[in-house]
């Protein structure tokens, strides 16, 4: 039986996974592991007979998650869309993403930092690869000119959902005595625990209603379809320069912003002497800037068109990171903060649109075009924190790593400038 699309039920208990796993990129990811695990771990760790910063072994941790990704997520494409089995697979990648989550309760000491760091990629891993099954219900449960309205939707529960728990952890950290707790410790790995139960908790709205699965045949034509049209994908837009032009530029200021959000906290813990309190002050301060910029400048890019407001957004970045190599207090941080949130959102959302306005083809799905455009993604954030790791373990701190990292927004900057951004609808030529 066809399900109705359009239904308010169904669409909100969609949106309710979003509420439901956004906890894991905000509270894990960026707020509150990095700085604990900085805090706890040992200063460096032996690896296969070598001797490797702290602060590198993390940034590998995050490359080796992203890449486990980018490498599945084609073949996760395929099951998605053909094979029936949604549903299920949702269920199981956040069961693996939420007992990762969970499992770094148990991390209270640096001898299990090990432990810690698999557990994080565990939960990086079922992070990515459920957005995968999550995203392809959207054709489903709404028609075509409702997919923004749903999408806008499905962000803005995640965003409240996740800022939620956030403040619920926060809460617990900041009055830690009041509550019984002799440290911060217990509550922060409390704050773990309940990022993996409300994750799998809340996930039970969408699994109820979500459409059910109507099971295929498994063959491995299924499996590697994905993968078989993210190559056609590649092949057609090789043929096409602006378009390698502009995912080229994509490709490192992506891994640019990525290694600042993915690694901020870490770098103000472990530079700044930020406590914990005072970083998910901090990030809950960039969220709600996110939001500001994104409208900001897609107001830009209604005045002047797409690229003139990423290239703004790109020359913001450069200064960015530059300010950060050369910042020495608090204060001077939280204002280059307020900058990192302003750009932060609108480039994301910014770079997803001009990626949309540019494709006009019939023959493949726009669904598909999007998984090589995630895949990309993926590989850039493995490339960035592969290098951020090399830098940080070359020069032993992170403020060299942040300098670097202004070479991926300046390499994106340069080959912006030279691309012409094509659309279905065509932008004023004094903006081209």
């Amino acid at each position: 039986m066809e399900h109705i699309k359009n239904d308010k039920k169904t669409i909100t208990g969609w949106a309710f996974y979003d509420w439901a796993n956004s906890a894991f990129n905000l509270v894990i990811s960026t707020a509150v592991f990095p700085p604990f695990f900085a805090a706890l771990a040992p200063d460096t760790f032996t690896i296969f007979g070598a001797d490797l910063e702290r602060d590198s072994v993390y940034s590998f941790s995050i490359s080796i998650a992203y890449l486990m990704i980018a490498i599945l997520l084609p073949f996760l494409s395929g099951i998605a869309d053909y094979s029936g089995r949604r549903k299920s697979f949702l269920k199981l990648f956040t069961l693996i993403g939420a007992v990762g989550c969970i499992a770094l309760f148990f991390f209270d000491s640096g001898e299990r930092s090990m432990f810690a760091l698999v557990a994080y990629i565990i939960g990086t891993i079922g992070f990515g690869s459920s957005l995968v099954f999550y995203n392809s219900y959207l054709p489903d449960i709404a028609s075509e000119d409702q997919h923004d309205k749903v999408s806008a939707k499905g962000y803005a529960y995640g965003y409240i959902g996740s800022v939620i728990l956030l403040v619920a952890i926060l809460g617990m950290i900041q009055f830690h005595t009041q509550l019984g707790f002799d440290s911060e410790q217990l509550p922060i790995r409390i704050g773990f625990l309940l990022v993996g139960l409300w994750w799998i908790g809340f996930a039970m709205i969408p699994f109820y209603r979500l459409p059910s699965d109507v099971h295929k045949k498994m063959d491995s034509k299924v499996i590697f379809q994905g993968f078989k049209e993210v190559k056609i994908v590649g092949k057609k837009i090789w043929k096409q320069k602006m378009k390698v032009r502009f995912l080229a530029s994509y490709f490192f200021y992506i891994a640019g912003v990525n290694i600042v959000i993915l690694l901020a906290s870490l770098f103000a813990k472990v530079e700044l002497n930020f406590g914990s309190s005072e970083l998910i002050v901090l990030i809950l301060l960039l969220q709600f800037l996110a939001a500001i910029g994104a409208f900001l400048f897609a107001y830009v890019s209604g005045k002047f068109g797409n690229k003139i407001s990423l290239l703004i957004q790109l020359i913001m970045w450069v200064f960015i990171c530059i300010g950060s190599f050369f910042v020495t207090g608090k204060t001077m941080f939280f204002v280059i903060s307020i900058f990192v949130g302003l750009v932060f959102g609108g480039i994301q959302s910014l770079s997803r649109s001009t990626y949309s306005k540019m494709i006009d083809d019939p023959d493949i799905p726009l669904t598909t075009y999007f998984s090589f455009y995630q895949v990309l993604t993926f590989l850039s954030i493995v490339m960035g924190t592969l290098i951020f790791g090399v830098v940080s373990q070359v020069t032993g701190n992170l403020r060299h790593p942040v300098l670097a990292t202004s070479v991926f927004f300046i390499l994106g900057l340069i080959i912006l400038i030279f691309t012409k951004i094509e659309s279905k609808e065509s932008l004023p030529e004094e903006v081209l």
